[in-house]
């Protein structure tokens, strides 16, 4: 069964380097809900055999705490993915580097983390024509509103093909 097309027809992409704009905020919906699975699956594949992933009886005992806490990676990981239907989806190079990382709280297990970006700069890339480096701040919140993850991330994103608009 075929469906009939009428009008123009939209695929889902991220941003060219031209749609970008300095001084923007972009809110990613939806959030993510962590699990346990999600943690135990991350730190396992990662080869991160820290007991404050792993184990409940022994991280009960570590203050300040007293419980798992979710991988700061994972954390970090989800809050970059959770831009790329909106920023980066079939328009990004490359990420050229991530700098000022923290994570000012700890993400627990059943935490939904939610993340928005904002466009600090962006310039052609003068060695590669046809790209463009821009420039991000991401930052992620939970269900409280409790900032648990920060991010300046480099990118090398594509310019519009054929510079059509």
């Amino acid at each position: 069964m075929s469906v009939a097309r009428q009008g123009r027809r939209i695929e889902q992409r991220g941003l060219w380097f031209e749609e970008f704009e300095v001084g923007a905020t972009y809110v990613h919906a939806p959030g993510r809900t962590v699990t346990e699975a999600d943690n135990v699956l991350f730190t396992t594949l990662t080869m991160n055999t820290q007991p404050l992933h792993l184990d409940q009886a022994a991280s009960e005992q570590l203050p300040p705490f007293h419980d798992r806490l979710v991988n700061s990676l994972f954390t970090l990981s989800t809050m970059v993915g959770l831009s790329v239907n909106q920023l980066t989806q079939g328009t990004i190079v490359a990420n050229l580097g991530f700098s000022e990382i923290r994570f000012p709280a700890p993400v627990r297990h059943g935490d939904t983390i939610y993340a928005e970006t904002v466009v600090t700069g962006k310039r052609p890339s003068e060695s590669c024509p046809g790209e463009g480096v821009v420039s991000l701040r991401h930052q992620a919140v939970n269900q409280r509103g409790e900032v648990v993850a920060l991010a300046v991330r480099q990118t090398l994103v594509r310019m519009r093909p054929g510079g059509a608009s």
